[in-house]
């Protein structure tokens, strides 16, 4: 009885985690307002900089990541 209520609580947390991991990443960038990936512009391009600095910023990416793609955004303008 003891393990099947530690393994429902455990199940509650994980989705509980999985849920907010969800809402905080996968929509972040809808609501930012992104242009659709056809709208190639030097303002887009401007946009694509920003965002990918904003992932530095937060960690996601490491430095030579960050460069690394940097370097392909500015090469393809």
């Amino acid at each position: 009885m003891t393990v099947i209520m530690v393994l429902f609580w455990g199940l509650v947390i994980a989705g509980l985690v999985a849920l907010v991991h969800y809402l905080t990443s996968t929509h972040r960038s809808h609501q930012a307002g992104l242009p659709p990936p056809s709208a190639e512009s030097r303002q887009g391009s401007r946009r694509a900089e920003d965002l990918l600095a904003e992932r530095f910023a937060r960690g996601e990416i490491d430095e030579d990541e960050y460069k690394r793609r940097l370097a392909l955004l500015r090469e393809h303008r």
